[in-house]
This record gives structure tokens, C-alpha cells and sequence, in this order.
């Protein structure tokens, strides 16, 4: 979902660059902004006790961070990490709670937006408890190809590395690499310059 910039300023809005590699926030801080990539790409991202990161979600240009714990009293259970270097809107938490309260349309598609993010985990979450790594990649492939417009095999470019896609799917990156090879030699999908393609 993509709130009009010049909105976003009128409401007092500010923009911050973020290096690639530099967290926007960390988990246990609390919730002050909303967060609009203007550009660049963010991760959502965990580590566990041994230091494994898992990747909860990867959010690009037009995108916002972190906007559902903006309208509870709980602390970020995640980090947000640029990728690459990322143009970002700030809007201060009570600016955008009451942007949402003039603003139905807006509104709708803040909605909108939540529902597929949960819609997402949905399914990650029914996929993770599969002890079979092609059903993962196939489930996060086909949530991804999901919002593109040609559908035909082979048609889709996932935008993901490797190591991107093992963190979101609770894979090692051996066995995530590995497992693509697999897929290709199914025709599942193929590999065209080191891409993808689904």
C-alpha cells in the first residue's frame, strides 16, 4: 500500500536514509512511526539463541514497515534491516493514527495491506511444519508469483537470492540450493543466469 508522499509530509513527515546493513529499528523498541519506503528494500528479520536469522518478510519501494504494531500497545517483536540503501518516510504514530481516522479510503487499504501480510504468514506458518523442503519453496514461490499478472510457467522471476529464500522458509542455504536444483531437474522451474524463473 502506497499513502501519497505529499499526504504523508502535509501530516508532518520527515525522510531518513538508511545505509545498507543499518536497522531502521531493533526488536523491544517501541513503535513510533509509521514507515513508507520511498526506495529501497527492508527485511524483517529474528535470530535465534545460536544466531540463525530467519526472515519473516522482505518489504520494497512504495511498502511500509511494521505498521500493524502501530495500533497496539506491544513493542516490536522483530528487526527491520535495510538491504540496500532505503529512502525512508517517517510519520510520527499519532499523525497516522488520526490520518487513518479522516481518511476511510486510506483506511480500506491499510486493511488491505494487513490481510495479505497475515494472509502470507498463513500460509508460511502451514508450510514450515513440513519436513519437506520442496513444499516450502513451492508455497513461497507461489505466494510470490501469486501477484503477478502472467501466470504461465516459467513466466515469474523470483526476487529472491538464495540465502533470502532459506530464511524465509526455515531452510539451511545448502539445502535450499540443493533442493532448486532438484526442482529444476523436475521442470518445476528453471534457471536462466542464475534466476529463478517460476
Amino acid at each position: 500500500m502506497v499513502i501519497e508522499e505529499n499526504l504523508l509530509y502535509s501530516m508532518g513527515a520527515s525522510t531518513k536514509t538508511y545505509a545498507a546493513g543499518e536497522t531502521i529499528f531493533l526488536e523491544g523498541d517501541w513503535p513510533a512511526f509509521y514507515y513508507q519506503i520511498v526506495k529501497g528494500e527492508v527485511k524483517l528479520n529474528n535470530y535465534n539463541e545460536e544466531g540463525k536469522e530467519t526472515i519473516q518478510i522482505m518489504i520494497e519501494d512504495g511498502q511500509s514497515i511494521g505498521e500493524s504494531l502501530l495500533f497496539m500497545e506491544k513493542s516490536y517483536p522483530m528487526n527491520a534491516v535495510a538491504i540496500t540503501e532505503c529512502e525512508v518516510i517517517r510519520l510520527p504514530r499519532k499523525a497516522f493514527i488520526s490520518l487513518l481516522k479522516e481518511d476511510a479510503e486510506i483506511s480500506y487499504e491499510m486493511n488491505k495491506c494487513l490481510s495479505q501480510r497475515l494472509y502470507f504468514k498463513l500460509i508460511m506458518t502451514q508450510n514450515l511444519s513440513s519436513q519437506n523442503p520442496i513444499l516450502k519453496l513451492i508455497a513461497l514461490m507461489d505466494y510470490l508469483k501469486s501477484f503477478a499478472k502472467d501466470q504461465k510457467q516459467y513466466s515469474f522471476k523470483v526476487p529472491l537470492t538464495r540465502q533470502q529464500m532459506a530464511g524465509l522458509t526455515g531452510l539451511c542455504v545448502e539445502t535450499t540450493i540443493r533442493t532448486i536444483k532438484g526442482m529444476e531437474r523436475s521442470q518445476i522451474l528453471k534457471i536462466e543466469d542464475r534466476k529463478i524463473m517460476y
